[in-house]
C-alpha cells in the first residue's frame, strides 16, 4: 500500500508553521504571549555571539518584531518561567517541562563524569561539597566566585579550574540551578531554593520509559514530521535506539503512521508523523512574503541536513574557520522570504557609531535579486536597525554579491 505523501511545498508549509514561521510576525512577546511562543517551538538556544543581536533574542524577535531582550530576561530570572539545560546545547526551556528533565540530570550525571575524567580535569569531584557548602553561606555564585586559587589548565577558554568545573557538572546533574546570567556568565543557585519542593530531582521516582514517550511525542509535535534519529536528535536526551523502539510502538498503537515527504530534487524521504499529517498540512497557513533575517541557531535551521533536504539551502556556521578559508563569513544570516530561503547576509551592528554595516549578501542560486525583493530587504533591515538601536544601515560598495 502506498504511504500517505506530502510534496515538498506542503512538508515546507508544515515545517514552518511548526517553527512559528508560517503566520504574520506580529503579536505581543512579552510575560505568558512569549512564555507560549517559547513552548511551542520547545526551547531557544542561547549563544554569547553579539554581531547583531544575541542568538536567542533573533530567534524570537524573528517571529515577533514586537520583542526586545529584556522580555526574555523578565521571563526567565523574575518570573522562574523557564530554567536553563541542555538540549543539543545550553538553552532556556519553559519550567513546565522541568520534570521531564530529570533523566536528563542522571544521564549527564553518568556521561560527564566519565567524559570530564577522561579530558584530565582533575581534582572537579572533590569540590563538590566545597561548592555546595560555598552556595548554603554565600547564595547564588558565578563561576568567578569559586576557586579563585585554583590554577586553569591549559586547553583553551573550556578548560576549567577544578571549581568551575564542579559548577557546571552539579548544574548539568540537577544539584544546582541556573537563575539567571551576569553578561553573559552564568549564576548558579541550589536546586531546592530555586524549584518547587515537589519538581526536585529526588522528589519523586524517574520513570524514563514515560519521560522517554513525552520527549518523543513532543518533539514530532515541534517538528511535524521526522525520522526517529530526528526525534532523538530534538531534545538530544533519547538515545537513537530508545527513539526507533518508541516509534515502532508508536506506530503498532496507531499514534503515529510512516509517511513519504518530498525533498528538493524530487527525493523521497520515509518519515513519521501524526494519521492526520496531510490534513495538517493543507490548514498551514501560507507564509508571509516579507522578508525575515534568521539566526543561525533559528530552530528551523538547528538541523542543517533537514534544511538543505527541504529547503535546499546548505549553510555551514563558519565562526571556528580560520577567516581565509571562509567561504561566506564569520556571522551569516540567512534570510528567508515566504517558504524559501532566498539568501545569506553578511551584517554587523557598529554600536560605538550607531550603524548596521552590510559587509556582503549572496543570493542563493535560481534566486533573482529584483527591485521588489531588494525593497522588502530594505524593509527588513530597518527593522533589524531599530531592534539593535542603530540609527542607520550601511551598505558596502560591493555589497551584492554573485551566488556561490
Amino acid at each position: 500500500m502506498a504511504l500517505p505523501r506530502l510534496d515538498n511545498r506542503a512538508a515546507r508549509a508544515l515545517f514552518l508553521d511548526r517553527h512559528g514561521l508560517a503566520e504574520q510576525p506580529v503579536g505581543p512577546a512579552k510575560g505568558a504571549d512569549l512564555l507560549a511562543l517559547i513552548e511551542r517551538l520547545g526551547f531557544v538556544q542561547l549563544d554569547s555571539i553579539n554581531t547583531v543581536a544575541r542568538a536567542h533574542d533573533m530567534i524570537l524577535y524573528a517571529r515577533r518584531p514586537t520583542y526586545r531582550g529584556g522580555n526574555l530576561k523578565r521571563l526567565y530570572e523574575r518570573d522562574q518561567a523557564l530554567f536553563e539545560h541542555w538540549t543539543h546545547d545550553a538553552a532556556v526551556i519553559p519550567m513546565a517541562f522541568y520534570p521531564h528533565w530529570h533523566l536528563r540530570f542522571q544521564r549527564d550525571a553518568a556521561l560527564l563524569r566519565a567524559r570530564w575524567r577522561n579530558w584530565r580535569r582533575d581534582g572537579f569531584e572533590r569540590q563538590f561539597e566545597t561548592v555546595l557548602q560555598h552556595i548554603r553561606d554565600h547564595g547564588a555564585v558565578c563561576s568567578s566566585d569559586v576557586g579563585k586559587d585554583e590554577k586553569k589548565g591549559s586547553g583553551g577558554w573550556w578548560d576549567w579550574h577544578p571549581s568551575k568545573t564542579a559548577l557546571e557538572y552539579l548544574w548539568r546533574s540537577g544539584a544546582l540551578t541556573v537563575v539567571g546570567r551576569e553578561g553573559f556568565q552564568k549564576r548558579y543557585d541550589l536546586t531546592e531554593r530555586v524549584i518547587e519542593a515537589g519538581l526536585c530531582p529526588g522528589a519523586l521516582p524517574c520513570d524514563a520509559e514515560a519521560t522517554v514517550d513525552w520527549l518523543c511525542n513532543a518533539a514530532l509535535d515541534r517538528l511535524g514530521f521526522a525520522t526517529s534519529g530526528e526525534l532523538a536528535a530534538f531534545w538530544d536526551t533519547v538515545s537513537p535506539a530508545e527513539a526507533k523502539a518508541w516509534c515502532a510502538q508508536a506506530e503498532a498503537r496507531g499514534v503515529i503512521v510512516p509517511v513519504e515527504i518530498e525533498c528538493v530534487g524530487g527525493v523521497m524521504r520515509k518519515v513519521f508523523a501524526r494519521p492526520d499529517v496531510l490534513e495538517q498540512a493543507a490548514s498551514a497557513p501560507p507564509s508571509p512574503g516579507r522578508i525575515r533575517v534568521l539566526s543561525p541557531f533559528d530552530p528551523a535551521l538547528r538541523d542543517r541536513n533537514r534544511a538543505e533536504r527541504l529547503f535546499g539551502f546548505h549553510y555551514r556556521i563558519e565562526v571556528f574557520v580560520p577567516e581565509p578559508k571562509r567561504v561566506f563569513g564569520y556571522y551569516v544570516f540567512p534570510l528567508l522570504e515566504g517558504d524559501r530561503l532566498v539568501g545569506r547576509i553578511d551584517m554587523k551592528a557598529h554600536r560605538d557609531c550607531g550603524e548596521l554595516r552590510i559587509r556582503a549578501l549572496w543570493p542563493e542560486r535560481r534566486v533573482k535579486w529584483s527591485k521588489a525583493r531588494a525593497q522588502r530587504l530594505e524593509a527588513e533591515l530597518d527593522r533589524v536597525r531599530r531592534f539593535t538601536g542603530m540609527e542607520k544601515v550601511v551598505f558596502a560598495p560591493d555589497w551584492l554579491r554573485e551566488p556561490k
